[in-house]
């Protein structure tokens, strides 16, 4: 079945399309958070490469799921829950040889300031726990509420509290010397 996508056409139809197996309305709705989506795999895995792959699986996954979907939530909550569970199983299958010291060493001595804290950062939420780490990026580089990250994850609002009070405190000791 081939139909064009209007662009006038709502999420609600597109997603009404998508659960009936419309593949290019899926396409449509995923493309409205595929660049949120991308950033929250690359936050939670650490690198591209898992990101890349925590993405992939996100959308295979969304794709086997949408006839399901009833709607509880937004399709962005939705599809953010799918990434974020992705990224995290991507971590868990990651072999001890991936670990974060086996990044490329930073090829010149002028590098900018800017990328030195960057990747500082990048190196210090590595070393927050998978769950902290999740609710923390789905916080920051997410933009999500704690409300949506709650219902998100499936936990309670407190909770979702204190992980990212946790992997505050836990970033701001590790990146003291920053300051």
């Amino acid at each position: 079945m081939c139909t064009l996508i209007d662009e006038s056409e709502s999420g609600t139809d597109l997603l009404e399309r998508a659960r009936a197996g419309d593949q290019q309305a899926f396409t449509a709705l995923v493309e409205q958070h595929r660049d949120r989506l991308w950033a929250i795999c690359l936050r939670i895995t650490g690198n591209q490469h898992d990101a890349e792959d925590a993405l992939q699986d996100a959308l295979v996954a969304a794709w086997r799921a949408i006839g399901g979907f009833r709607g509880d939530a937004q399709v962005s909550t939705w599809l953010y829950r799918i990434g974020s569970n992705a990224a995290l199983a991507r971590i868990r299958k990651r072999s001890d040889a991936d670990d974060i010291d086996d990044h490329d060493p930073m090829s010149s001595v002028d590098v900018a300031q800017q990328v030195v804290v960057s990747d500082r950062i990048q190196e210090a939420l590595a070393q927050v726990p998978d769950a902290y780490r999740a609710t923390f990026v789905l916080r920051v580089y997410g933009e999500l509420s704690y409300s949506e990250i709650a219902e998100a994850q499936g936990i309670g609002l407190q909770t979702v509290r204190s992980r990212i009070s946790r992997a505050r405190s836990i970033l701001a000791e590790l990146l003291a010397d920053l300051r």
